[in-house]
């Protein structure tokens, strides 16, 4: 069992930054892909970035092609903790972030992954 709690949203002005952080208890974090997605009012919840691995050992970062050159995600498995650095906020940014985990090879379907965070507020403002 994996639990996992955000932090880190907030309200933005466009062109500003916020980072997430996602803690997680549980075991074998290094061993577990780990997602952000989004979710708009009105609008299905979205893949924005994952760090996954195969291994444990070797990692890759994965990102939607709305939020590529401008999010960053990385882990850090000392701390049990992801993190989505986010650059150059947009007002179509604005969705409440969700830090997911999961194993194997489909890091971009949210249905895939077995575990779920509360959510944070991420609001960019024009």
């Amino acid at each position: 069992q994996v639990q996992l709690v955000e932090s880190g949203g907030g309200l933005v002005q466009a062109g500003g930054s916020l980072r997430l952080a996602c803690a997680a208890s549980g075991r074998s974090f290094s061993r577990y892909n780990m997602g952000w997605f989004r979710q708009a009012p009105g609008k299905e919840r979205e893949f924005v970035a994952a760090h996954r691995t195969t291994s444990g050992s070797v990692y890759y970062a994965d990102y939607a092609d709305s939020v590529k050159g401008r999010f960053t995600i990385s882990r850090d498995n000392n701390r049990n903790t992801v993190y989505l650095q986010m650059n150059s906020l947009k007002p179509e940014d604005t969705a409440v972030y969700y830090c997911a985990a999961n194993q194997g090879i489909y890091w971009r379907d949210s249905s895939k992954y077995d575990y779920w965070g509360q959510g944070t507020q991420v609001t960019v403002s024009s």
